[in-house]
């Protein structure tokens, strides 16, 4: 039998040695085609046969499209392992994945103290209000005629973290830093260890008292939320839009939001309503609904801190997610199987 062959979806921009040393496992293909209707009519002809695994990048869906049912029902009936280069997963459907028998993995760590690093500045940033000066400062107008109204400073402030996983761990050390509280929100409740001392609150206690809320939970994926102790075990939400109309209602007036996470975890309708009433008195943003494009209220609103999703646009990080994620093929050519999965498919 010849060698186990594996299909890079997207680029590799940085780790190219640790890439090119896969050829003495395994032969490297690579999609000819630049769309979604090429990319599953090269699926369909068979081009990708005896493919095992396959390395996807985030800009990857430019050419395929999301891994969705079709996508996965056209896939080589050779590929069991689809690697995916970052944190979030959302592009690729797990559960038709799962269908088929294909093993999905992620960069669940790497990516940690970057995206942390950019949501501090957006919590900072949007506290202090700078976004209004730094706008009329490139303008010619100093701090703005008339100036801005005061920030406020993070010391004292309650920080209420949705999804305590890695990167709301790390940023709980930052703003811990800067002399917040931290209390969180999950699935579960942490270890005491895990959660550092972080106090655990329902969901609804953590938008009634918070001062700054940041989003720090995936996408689509079942999110228990404990509303109450009767419903502990009973009530389950995907995470789309978990923060819409009812949920802004519920926080306190002139709260800070910060999203670092997936756009979609927000009603970017809602939260544009919630700024113009000033019931939201700031936020900032590093992820959208409809990458790239961005909704026009935010832009129009100056007390709104955007940044074109670069959580992770760092050398050091993206070097370290493509060696991660090439580890994990590396991993199925020597072991046949993933040194991490979703945990959709822990128990795959």
């Amino acid at each position: 039998m010849g060698k186990p062959r594996v299909l890079l979806l997207g680029e590799i921009e940085h780790a190219h040695k640790t890439w090119d040393a896969l050829s003495s496992l395994a032969e490297l293909v690579t999609p000819s085609s630049r769309s979604r209707p090429e990319f599953l009519e090269e699926c369909r002809s068979g081009k990708f046969d005896g493919v095992l695994v396959a390395y996807r990048t985030f800009a990857s869906v430019s050419i395929t499209g999301m891994i969705d049912e079709e996508l996965v029902q056209a896939l080589p009936e050779s590929l069991k392992f689809i690697c995916n280069c970052g944190a979030g997963y959302d592009q690729v459907d797990v559960h038709a994945c799962t269908a088929r028998g294909i093993r999905v993995s992620n960069v669940p760590t790497a990516v940690d103290d970057a995206t942390a690093d950019v949501n501090m500045f957006l919590i900072l940033g949007a506290l202090r209000g700078f976004n209004t000066s730094m706008i009329a400062l490139r303008e010619g107008k100093w701090r703005g005629h008339p100036p801005p109204p005061l920030g406020h400073d993070p010391e004292g402030k309650v920080l209420g973290i949705l999804g305590m996983g890695g990167i709301g761990r790390n940023l709980k050390k930052k703003a811990e830093a800067f002399g917040m509280r931290v209390i969180y929100h999950n699935r579960s409740k942490l270890s005491e260890e895990l959660a550092g001392g972080a106090d655990y609150v329902s969901f609804d206690d953590l938008l009634g008292t918070s001062d700054v809320i940041s989003l720090n939970l995936p996408l689509n994926v079942k999110y228990f939320l404990v509303l109450s102790q009767k419903e502990a075990n009973s009530k389950q939400k995907h995470t789309r839009h978990i923060i819409s109309t009812r949920e802004f209602e519920k926080m306190k007036k002139g709260v800070v939001v910060v999203n670092t996470a997936r756009g979609a975890v927000i009603d970017e309708d809602a939260l544009v309503k919630a700024l113009d009433s000033g019931l939201v008195w700031s936020c900032g943003l590093d992820v959208y609904e409809e990458e790239p494009k961005v909704h026009p209220g935010l832009i129009a609103n100056p007390h709104v801190m955007l940044v074109p999703h670069m959580g992770t646009w760092t050398v050091e990080t993206q070097t370290a997610m493509e060696q991660w994620n090439i580890g994990n093929v590396r991993a199925v050519l020597e072991k046949g199987e993933l040194n991490n999965v979703v945990p959709e498919q822990a128990d795959m």
